[in-house]
């Protein structure tokens, strides 16, 4: 199955491996590697966008996200983050995901697997940040932990709202409540169990978590900022340094995320997909 590398800290490097002519008894073993190492890294890839998307349906069933406007032109199964013009033409939303988040935790049922294949590297800063969930959970102060385990958590989208043109000339305060009627309020535990490995792991994030829902408001958040200084300390963090040809894929059950800033003026690029693995996104 080509080299297999241990990346730091958390994941595994696929090295040199076609992911276009990959055999379907090696996608299995694929899936079974994100389950227990939370990241994989395919490196040197050189693949088409058509190839790209085959590959995330060989893994799953690839997500079409509820905003189209996010979508590959010709392709929905991909979500274009870009702030690059083609033929003139705004394709996707620049600047996504610059925020620790899993993605879809607002919805109902949240998003298994991610795959990000960026098509344009910036020049300056090429990084995704990552957190493991399940040892921040394990290494969860007493004082904190009393506050999450057999609680639910709210998670909402509407703060993350990126205004478009059609949002010319409407109060904010109707934008927001628009599109809450979209994509509305949902409840999770706050720890969750993984229904491959049962490992438990903190599900909140700063990105979408408003609130512990069984405490006042002004308790839940001061515990919400106590939970997020405790997540995003430094000791927590993976960085991911791009290369070109890289592709990810990891299990949102257990990794938080964050993308870097990219500078004034440099191009950006990436195609992400998300993917159904088909089963429960958490267990009892």
């Amino acid at each position: 199955m080509s080299v297999i590398a241990p990346a730091e800290r958390i994941g595994f490097e696929l090295i040199d491996m076609d992911v276009a002519a990959i055999a379907p008894e090696a996608i299995e073993t694929i899936r079974q590697l994100v389950y227990q190492h939370k990241l994989v890294v395919f490196r040197n890839q050189k693949i088409t966008t058509e190839q790209y998307v085959e590959f995330a349906k060989k893994i799953g069933t690839p997500q079409i996200y509820f905003q189209d406007n996010y979508h590959h032109p010709d392709y929905p199964e991909i979500f274009v983050s870009s702030n690059v013009l083609v033929a003139g033409k705004k394709i996707g939303v620049a600047g996504t995901g610059r925020y620790w988040h899993t993605d879809c935790a607002f919805q109902p049922e949240p998003l298994p697997m991610t795959m990000l294949y960026p098509q344009v590297l910036p020049q300056s800063i090429r990084e995704t940040y990552y957190i493991d969930m399940h040892q921040v959970y394990k290494n969860l102060p007493p004082d904190l932990q009393r506050y999450v385990e057999g609680q639910n958590a709210l998670h909402e989208a509407k703060w993350r709202y990126k205004v478009q043109e059609w949002d010319i000339d409407r109060a904010i305060i109707d934008i927001l409540n628009d599109f809450e009627q979209t994509a509305p309020p949902t409840t999770h535990p706050a720890v969750i169990t993984h229904p491959v490995n049962h490992q438990r792991s903190l599900y909140i994030s700063q990105g979408f978590t408003t609130k512990i829902a069984n405490l006042g408001y002004e308790e839940s958040k001061e515990v919400l900022d106590q939970l997020f200084a405790f997540i995003e300390r430094d000791e927590h963090i993976h960085t991911h340094i791009w290369k070109e040809g890289d592709i990810l894929l990891w299990d949102n059950r257990t990794l938080l995320h964050k993308a870097s800033t990219v500078p004034k003026g440099e191009p950006s690029v990436s195609h992400r997909i998300g993917i159904y693995d088909g089963l429960p996104f958490y267990v009892a």
